[in-house]
């Protein structure tokens, strides 16, 4: 039975732990069920356990807080049911999903399943105390995955792996590659694997197409043992219309408005949050801190935010209703993100939010008690699609577009920013990272791996989605596995081998992540060499032993003689070089490292006489 407490906390909507309540917990002989549906005139469970019939299991109302429970003896883990719902309005009757379900039935069924996530047994209590540091100043290389399509078992029908099966080979891949997180793309349960996971029928249940909610926690313990963060990509701004979730829930426009102008969002064809109601923000907070609680997630990645923030978001004029002061913003959506944020730090220290937000809104990671967001991280969307339009050109054409290169660095620090090269950069014919790359194949090869290495000598953390290590010819198909095939073939496995000692050499390095948002940790040397191409800079840790020296040359032409300035004397060794034999490179260099002469340069009073290879980042560091 839910307390008076439980029941006054869910209707003033501040019952953060609501998953504690709602939906199917496992008991003493039996299974407790509860629901939000205030406008019900009945609710019933029906399943397997009573032939799906309507009448058989009736719920009690709650009426303080509009919350129907009961409790079936004999219903124990696995038990499929959903709950019958019958309207006090418009005679409207369904047969809904439990928005709270801990564990789904497979697609194409729509049902819940009663699961004990108490169960399972963790063994990462390591990591979960060692993580209480500040993820800003702290590496992060980032490897965004879909599991359904990472690796499949082609010699088995080309299934899935299983997440118990995913949980050993993705972890050994990560290790080997370096990368220090993993962002899984939605993982909870939806009914349309086109979707990719981005329209939700199960909030709180890890999609059964591979395996129990056990058998995901399992992948969390495996990769937190190894030392790896994990993330989820979380889709709070809108749900899909299917009628098994929450559309229509008890014949009302229970979680979107009932105004469509408010409530649609029409270019994906799906429904938004009310965001101004208080059970609509407590439901999705509880997720949010679900997956952090029960599942150990490290952070969650938020989907969309420029559609919250924004009410005509892809509306047309007349499509949108203005916020009582008649603006566009969305007031009620600013309002649950900063407590979001707020809630999900104070109770899990450590973790971390970040905003997929494709706008200029201010303080999208600055603390709520400045005015902002609240969130860790921020995409650098701008980044992203700056740099990939300049690499996509002909490097004969690359010096009238100087400035697309250097612009994010106007703004590279007004925002925690994480770099993103995403699933979205490599579907619905925009080519994969190595087709973007102009020139033939060597070119394509040298020009993929100049931009991994602008890129992880860039302020900001690294995300690079499965495949762009491999140099994937092919689009991203959710529908099949990775081209893994590719790394029998030289280029395609030296590309991997780039990747892999990028992510080394940044974790090795506190200059390329200690002060990833702080203007202190990056200085241009020269980013005016517009008729050559060429832009050198430096990463700077706390300390000035680890000043990191780049040099990045954009086009095909090998700069022999190349002088720039330098902080210090000495000699300063080169300790990465993209044009490397073992990279696929043509093996131009600088033998090891140069002697600074006492030749002043770029405002500087040493200077260095290098070579800088063809389409490549070298990189230097004073011995």
């Amino acid at each position: 039975m839910l307390s008076a407490y439980d029941l006054h906390l869910l209707a003033q909507g501040t019952h953060y732990r609501s998953y504690e309540k709602l939906g199917a917990h496992v008991g003493d002989g039996g299974t407790h069920f509860a629901v939000w549906a205030p406008n019900a005139a009945s609710v019933s469970v029906i399943g397997d356990f009573n032939d799906w019939s309507p009448g058989r299991a009736l719920m009690d109302l709650r009426p303080e807080a509009g919350v129907w429970e009961l409790f079936l003896p004999g219903i124990g883990s696995g038990a499929r049911y959903k709950y019958h719902v019958v309207s006090r309005f418009n005679g409207y009757k369904a047969a809904k999903a439990d928005p709270y379900a801990f564990y789904s039935e497979i697609r194409p069924g729509t049902a819940s399943r009663v699961w004990d996530l108490n169960s399972y047994s963790w063994n990462d209590s390591k990591w979960l105390e060692a993580r209480h540091t500040n993820p800003v100043t702290c590496p992060m290389s980032v490897y965004e995955v879909h599991a359904g399509s990472w690796m499949r078992v082609p010699e088995e029908g080309n299934r899935w792996l299983t997440w118990r099966e995913l949980a050993e080979r993705l972890r050994d891949y990560v290790c080997e590659m370096g990368y220090t997180h993993v962002e899984f793309l939605p993982i909870a349960e939806h009914p349309f694997d086109g979707s990719w996971g981005y329209q939700i029928t199960g909030y709180f249940a890890p999609t059964s197409r591979f395996g129990t909610p056990s058998d995901f926690m399992y992948l969390v313990d495996c990769l937190h043992q190894s030392g790896i963060s994990v993330i989820l990509d979380w889709v709070p701004a809108h749900f899909p219309t299917d009628e098994h979730g929450l559309v229509y829930f008890d014949g009302t426009h229970l979680y979107e408005h009932a105004d469509p102008r408010q409530g649609e969002q029409r270019e994906w064809n799906t429904l938004l949050y009310n965001f101004g109601r208080s059970e609509v923000r407590n439901f999705l907070i509880s997720n949010a801190l679900f997956w952090l609680d029960k599942y150990h997630i490290d952070g969650l990645r938020v989907d969309a935010v420029a559609s919250m923030l924004y009410l005509d978001y892809a509306k047309k004029p007349g499509d949108w209703v203005p916020n009582r002061f008649g603006g566009r913003e969305n007031l009620e959506a600013v309002d649950f993100l900063r407590t979001l944020n707020e809630h999900t730090y104070s109770e899990f220290p450590g973790t971390m939010t970040i905003a997929e937000e494709s706008t200029a809104w201010p303080m999208v990671s600055k603390p709520t008690y400045l005015g902002g967001l609240g969130f860790t991280f921020k995409w650098n969307m701008g980044w992203m699609h700056d740099t990939l339009e300049y690499m996509e050109k002909d490097p004969v054409y690359r010096s009238y577009h100087h400035n697309q290169v250097l612009f994010s660095l106007m703004y590279a620090f007004s925002e925690n920013f994480i770099l993103p090269l995403s699933h979205d950069e490599v579907v619905y014919g925009k080519g994969s990272m190595i087709r973007k790359m102009p020139g033939d194949e060597w070119q394509k090869f040298a020009n993929l791996r100049l931009l991994y290495g602008y890129m992880f000598g860039h302020p900001g953390k690294k995300l690079l989605f499965m495949g762009n290590d491999l140099g994937q010819w092919n689009e991203w198909n959710h529908d099949t596995s990775l081209d893994w095939n590719l790394l029998q073939q030289p280029r395609h496995k030296a590309l991997q081998r780039w990747v892999r000692d990028l992510n080394t050499f940044m974790r090795g390095e506190p200059a390329l992540y200690e002060r990833d948002s702080d203007p202190g940790g990056f200085e241009w040397i020269d980013c005016n060499d517009v008729s050559r191409n060429v832009l050198s800079f430096l990463r700077k840790g706390r300390s000035e032993a680890e000043t990191l020296l780049f040099v990045c040359n954009f086009t095909p032409v090998p700069q022999h003689n190349y002088r720039v300035g330098a902080p210090a004397g000495g000699f300063w060794k080169e300790v990465l070089n993209g044009d490397a034999t073992l990279y696929g490179g043509s093996g131009q260099g600088n033998m090891g490292g140069v002697d600074a002469s006492p030749l002043p340069l770029h405002g500087r009073p040493w200077s260095l006489s290098i070579t800088v290879p063809p389409l490549a980042a070298v990189v230097f560091k004073q011995d």
